[in-house]
């Protein structure tokens, strides 16, 4: 399976509990390539977008949105994962999907087009509302073609979408319905076309009905979607598990590819119940990997050791668009790290969090919390029950202090809105800075238990 493989879980806001609009996603690529936090000031942006790791190029308007962006070290202005730009508007970017071996023989993935790489900075910048994310991305495919297989997300105030591409130049996009959730792994999810609601390639279905990819009603998964014995073990349970956990009434066989598209949570659901779902592993089951030391395991489980970053991008439409939209980070291993709130009025971070190559560095957020995740995985059932009750304790302490601010955030921006912002900025800064003390304290607890740990293993006394 392709390694940039992630999983997604978008939540429309009659879902949410406190009514906001919610689309998260986990990018698990490799543990050593670090995300930093980057924030890009309103003006004039490069006039054209030349990819750094692959062929694609395209020019660019004169003008960009300013915007935030976790972004891969190594590729500046590159990969952008997850941000909201000046207006409001939040994308993230991508899902790793697979088109059908049928379908790419006719309409092949374009080696110079469009990439994950770089979707992100060539949009997000540009763009005023989610809607037009959708219909500035399939133009892009359209034109340039896609050049490997990606669903991407668009929210703003009043909607959230996700485009699934397929083959190298079609699409197809829906708005995610308010009363419903969906979930993803790294397979197309889509199943109907409503021509009146949805966004799509022109010829979607004829192209498709021409060749013979589906009988019957058509069905946007059969015709252009790759099936294979590896969706049995990598992908089917993540979404089977995921839909167990926010709708545990629904029985379904996990073997069995026929899981709902969209479905109703059993009850509203929480920032904190998105949190617990990219940090499952199956716990507690048979097939929980961590518990039972099992590199091995067949199911291919939701927080891996790999995943670079996990967001939770959420808009709440009724606040000010400096705290009412904001990113839910956290940087490596879900199940072993803290998630950490990036409002969309902060335009600046720590130093620390905009440092990070392929080998660890003291100097870097990034690898701080990863040293504590590698240290837990050493001795799983002994030193994750530690790092995850410090870490709960953290962001605990943050929730409580985040509601007083936001409150006083209020009052100020009533009179002063860039006051209320120049709060805002130094309370980030705080809870940014906290969090590394945090993390340190707890690598060096870590340490100090394995250090004792082999020296029981190894004692050799007694003479």
């Amino acid at each position: 399976m392709n390694n940039e493989a992630c999983t997604t879980v978008m939540v429309g806001r009659e879902m949410m509990a406190d009514g906001s609009f919610v689309y998260a996603r986990s990018d698990d690529s490799t543990s050593v390539r670090a995300t930093r936090l980057v924030h890009y000031p309103a003006g004039k942006g490069p006039k054209e977008f030349v990819a750094i790791d692959s062929p694609f190029r395209c020019p660019l308007p004169e003008k960009r949105l300013g915007f935030s962006a976790l972004e891969r070290e190594d590729l500046p202005y590159h990969w952008g994962e997850a941000g909201f730009n000046d207006l409001g508007v939040g994308m993230s970017a991508t899902e790793t999907i697979f088109s059908s071996k049928e379908v790419l023989a006719l309409d092949p993935y374009v080696p110079e087009g469009l990439a994950e790489n770089s979707v992100f900075h060539i949009i997000l910048p540009y763009i005023k509302s989610a809607r037009e994310g959708v219909l500035r991305l399939g133009e892009l495919i359209e034109k340039y073609g896609s050049a490997e297989g990606f669903g991407i997300a668009f929210m703003d105030r009043k909607e959230t979408w996700y485009l699934e591409n397929a083959g190298g130049h079609r699409y197809l996009a829906k708005k995610i319905p308010a009363d419903k959730y969906f979930v993803s792994g790294n397979q197309s999810r889509y199943r109907d076309y409503n021509s009146e609601e949805d966004i799509a390639s022109k010829d979607l279905v004829e192209w498709a009905r021409e060749h013979g990819f589906f009988r019957g009603k058509f069905d946007f998964h059969e015709a252009y979607s790759l099936e294979s014995e590896n969706d049995k073990t990598y992908n089917y349970p993540r979404v089977w598990y995921l839909q167990k956990m926010f709708t545990p009434s629904l029985v379904q066989d996990v073997k069995v590819n026929d899981y709902p598209v969209y479905l109703k949570a059993d009850r509203p659901l929480t920032i904190d119940d998105i949190k617990a779902a990219f940090r499952s592993h199956y716990d507690g089951t048979s097939h929980d990997p961590y518990l039972h030391s099992n590199p091995k395991e067949p199911w291919r489980p939701i927080s891996i050791f790999r995943t670079i970053n996990t967001h939770i991008l959420q808009i709440r439409p009724d606040l000010p668009k400096e705290i009412g939209c904001l990113d839910f980070m956290a940087e490596g291993m879900a199940d072993l790290c803290v998630f950490l709130p990036l409002y969309q009025g902060v335009t600046s971070y720590p130093k620390a969090y905009g440092i990070g190559t392929r080998h660890s560095q003291k100097s870097s957020a990034y690898w701080l919390f990863r040293k504590v995740s590698a240290l837990g995985m050493m001795n799983y059932n002994e030193y994750a029950p530690i790092i995850k009750w410090r870490y709960a304790a953290l962001e605990a302490g943050i929730e409580k202090s985040r509601v007083k601010m936001e409150a006083a955030f209020l009052d100020v921006y009533r009179e002063s809105p860039s006051d209320a912002v120049a709060m805002l900025q130094k309370w980030s800064d705080g809870v940014l800075r906290k969090a590394l003390r945090v993390a340190s304290d707890l690598e060096e607890e870590l340490f100090t238990r394995l250090t004792v740990d082999i020296e029981k293993e190894y004692k050799f006394h007694g003479a």
